[in-house]
């Protein structure tokens, strides 16, 4: 419910002065601030000056109210007549509200009674809530304050104007210092991506220079290991006589070293042939029965059926998939592989599973061996970095193999995680969709 605070007659031009007047007045008792009382004092005035425009009888009436438990001045303005469409007085009229919304917190028109009556509001500010005692005593301050004439509120007006424009200037002022920092930041951030762009073309043809020198270094040692593996073999199997038990050691040690030197160079071979782009999968249908079955002979060598058990489990997914054989299974070749390296006793199971709803066959190699820390799982896919353990010592890698794997999967549209508890084992998996995403034509 609103508590009146004082009415003006809208009678002549001179009231609309009054109004003015008594709206800066009533403003400042309520709390407001000058930026405020301004606002609210423009607003009023205007649709008091739209209202009185088609002749006397209209009038402003000033209340208290409360809306979402905030207490709110009202002022409701109400004309002596309808103004006629498309008259002077509607076109005034249309120009007031637009004022009055952008200066006050709320303003619509009440018709219902015939007569239309402005209904314009202003949350109070922040403060100790208006009493009735305290309202009683703005209403006495307001009959004792004594209004100006027309020239005194002239001049008020202008030292508004004056003010807002000082205010004005000081902005642009403000606006303009913010300009010129937000061009040199600009400027900055143009020579700041002009040096990174610099710097990533050096490292794009560093990346080039190092993709080419591994691709030719790894051709130029194939060779010359390919001759000391052989002949070594020879040796070994007693070609051309037999050895000593040192001789046997010492050739035995050059054929593992020249085989351990043989896979690093497959290895860097391949890293470059991956980061040049040279490589691209040739997908066909896979059988997981084939594979499985391909790699069981081809990693029994290394089972040491004593201590070890290899497991393959085929999870029942018996529907070919789409992916490139030759690739997924050097991924899973190297998963076992080094699942086999680091365990002594129990078991290593491969193990494949179809997700229908996602559309994905996952792998898993898990293994019973020495497990990884967690702090050392974001190492094992970095290029040439190895974790320290005693069974690491004794089989050596070339620490390419797992970032190899990640490469590899990546081409083939999936992606490679690891799980691993220190003393109960590691399980590498593989996830690989069920239909190879073949790229998108290029348009022409």
């Amino acid at each position: 419910m609103s508590q009146r605070i004082l009415a003006v007659a809208l009678e002549s031009d001179k009231d609309v002065v009054l109004v003015r007047q008594r709206a800066r007045q009533v403003s400042a008792l309520l709390g407001f601030n000058k930026q405020d009382q301004v606002r609210i004092a423009t607003a009023i005035s205007e649709v008091a000056r739209a209202a009185s425009y088609g002749g006397a009888g209209g009038r402003a009436l000033f209340a208290l109210g409360d809306l979402h438990h905030r207490q709110q001045l009202e002022v409701l303005v109400s004309a002596a007549s309808v103004p006629a469409p498309g008259s002077e007085a509607a076109a005034l009229t249309e120009v007031a509200l637009v004022t009055a919304r952008r200066l006050m917190d709320g303003c619509d028109i009440d018709s219902a009674t015939g007569m239309p009556i402005v209904r314009m509001r202003k949350s109070l500010p922040p403060q100790v809530p208006v009493s009735p005692t305290r309202l009683a005593q703005i209403a006495t301050e307001l009959a004792a304050t004594p209004t100006g004439n027309s020239y005194e509120e002239v001049q008020q007006q202008n030292r508004e104007l004056v003010e807002t424009l000082a205010e004005l200037r000081e902005r642009q002022e403000d606006l303009l210092s913010l300009t010129r920092e937000l061009e040199d930041t600009n400027r900055g951030i143009v020579a700041l991506y002009a040096e990174i762009e610099d710097k990533a073309e050096h490292l794009r043809r560093a990346d080039e220079m190092k993709s080419r020198f591994l691709s030719n270094t790894s051709h130029e040692l194939r060779t010359p290991l390919s001759s000391i593996r052989a002949l070594s073999k020879l040796l070994l199997d007693r070609m051309d006589g037999e050895l000593t038990p040192e001789q046997e050691h010492q050739v035995g040690l050059i054929e593992r070293t020249a085989t351990e030197m043989s896979e690093l160079v497959n290895d860097l071979l391949d890293l470059a042939k991956i980061e040049a782009g040279r490589v691209e999968p040739q997908t066909e249908p896979v059988v997981v029965e084939n594979l499985f079955r391909a790699l069981r002979g081809m990693l029994r060598p290394l089972v040491d059926t004593e201590h070890v058990e290899l497991v393959f489990d085929g999870g029942g997914v018996e529907r070919p998939f789409e992916s490139d054989e030759t690739m997924l299974a050097q991924i899973l070749r190297n998963f076992i592989a080094n699942a086999l390296k680091f365990t002594e006793r129990g078991s290593v199971r491969v193990t494949a599973d179809e997700d229908e709803a996602a559309g994905t066959i996952t792998f898993a190699v898990t293994d019973t061996g020495i497990g990884i820390d967690a702090d050392h799982l974001h190492l094992i896919f970095e290029e040439f970095a190895q974790v320290e353990n005693p069974l690491q010592r004794r089989s050596k890698g070339t620490g390419l193999g797992l970032p190899l794997c990640r490469r590899l999967a990546g081409l083939l549209g999936g992606h490679v995680d690891v799980v691993s508890r220190p003393g109960v084992g590691s399980t590498f998996i593989l996830t690989l969709p069920r239909h190879f995403p073949h790229p998108a034509p290029a348009s022409t």
